[in-house]
């Protein structure tokens, strides 16, 4: 029996799952079997993953389209390890990442763990730009892995360990195709089950390629959080709304500037902070220059997707949805 299962849900990203399998294959600790689930690709990664076979353990499951949720459930199926650890394929591991998993799990004091992600040197400059969208404690990625005091610490599903016996007593993810993974978390907090931060266990973490698609991406997450509330009543806090109120409040500029332009200085201040907070932390200019984009992509997509689930689920009452399904990897 080893001591992870590491599992990989896959769509049509066998590029990406390249680089994730070579991480794994030069890991300083290895008693780990992987097990890679596709999940109805077109593009099919079988052959890929049997080349890993000289380097670890390692499974390939196909099965028709349901969602990041249904394929970890069904890799998870399969698992014998004692840890189930669920990975992303546009994800790689510095080379001693599961030699600092073992060493903080040895203490069995806590129940399912989650760590941060990075981007790595080698990125492109717009997905250097959305990863420091999506960590920044000027966004609500400040709450996403990187630091546990603005909320409950919640591990996500790209970098989320959790023992194997507490995964089957919760049967597992649910069929949300967003948000799925603060669902299980959610859950498991809920059954009296305990979660931990490991900082140093970060995963490099690729992310969108380009500014169309990580909209689509946030859109959904603002869906989802209403979805969340609703499942999970009291989860919302008021910096999930924060987005919204971005939005409201530039759209509320913008049409007063008609009357008073000098109004349209109010907007002048957000990308300038944006800038030099992403010039610090990132020190680079090109990648500072592209943060500000990056982060009102953020901040409108999530917005109007927050508010639109506002009005569907809240005031309709309508039943759970998400956006751009027929073009979403598109």
């Amino acid at each position: 029996m080893p001591a992870f299962s590491i599992i990989v849900p896959v769509y049509n990203r066998p590029e990406e799952l390249n680089d994730l399998l070579d991480s794994l294959a030069v890991q300083t600790f290895k008693d780990f079997e992987v097990i890679i689930v596709d999940d109805g690709s077109e593009i099919k990664s079988e052959q890929l993953v049997s080349g890993y076979a000289k380097d670890f353990q390692v499974r390939y499951i196909y099965k028709e389209n349901e969602g990041p949720g249904l394929a970890r459930n069904a890799g998870a199926g399969q698992a014998t390890g004692r840890w189930l650890l669920f990975l992303d394929s546009d994800c790689f591991l510095p080379v001693d990442y599961m030699e600092i998993v073992n060493r903080e799990t040895a203490s069995e004091d806590f129940d399912s763990f989650g760590g941060p992600d990075r981007p790595h040197h080698s990125f492109n400059v717009i997905q250097k730009a959305i990863g420091y969208a999506m960590s920044s404690v000027l966004t609500t990625g400040g709450i996403r892995g990187a630091a546990e005091k603005f909320d409950i610490f919640y591990p996500r599903s790209f970098n989320l360990g959790v023992r194997n016996s507490v995964f089957c007593s919760l049967n597992g993810f649910s069929s949300m195709r967003f948000g799925e993974d603060l669902d299980f978390s959610m859950r498991l907090l809920k059954k009296g089950y305990s979660s931990r931060l490991i900082k140093d266990a970060f995963v490099y973490h690729k992310r969108r390629k380009n500014l169309r698609a990580f909209f689509k991406q946030v859109y959904n997450s603002g869906i989802a959080r209403i979805n969340l509330e609703l499942r999970h009543k009291g989860t919302l806090k008021l910096v999930h709304c924060l987005p919204t109120l971005f939005v409201l409040g530039h759209l509320a500029v913008l049409l007063a500037s008609l009357c008073q332009p000098w109004l349209l200085l109010l907007l002048v201040p957000v990308p300038l902070i944006v800038f030099f907070h992403a010039l610090r932390e990132t020190k680079e200019l090109h990648t500072a220059c592209w943060a500000v984009p990056a982060v009102f992509t953020q901040n409108f997509g999530y917005g109007l997707g927050f508010l639109e689930a506002l009005i569907v689920r809240k005031m309709l009452k309508q039943k759970e949805f998400q956006a751009f399904s027929k073009n979403f990897y598109k």
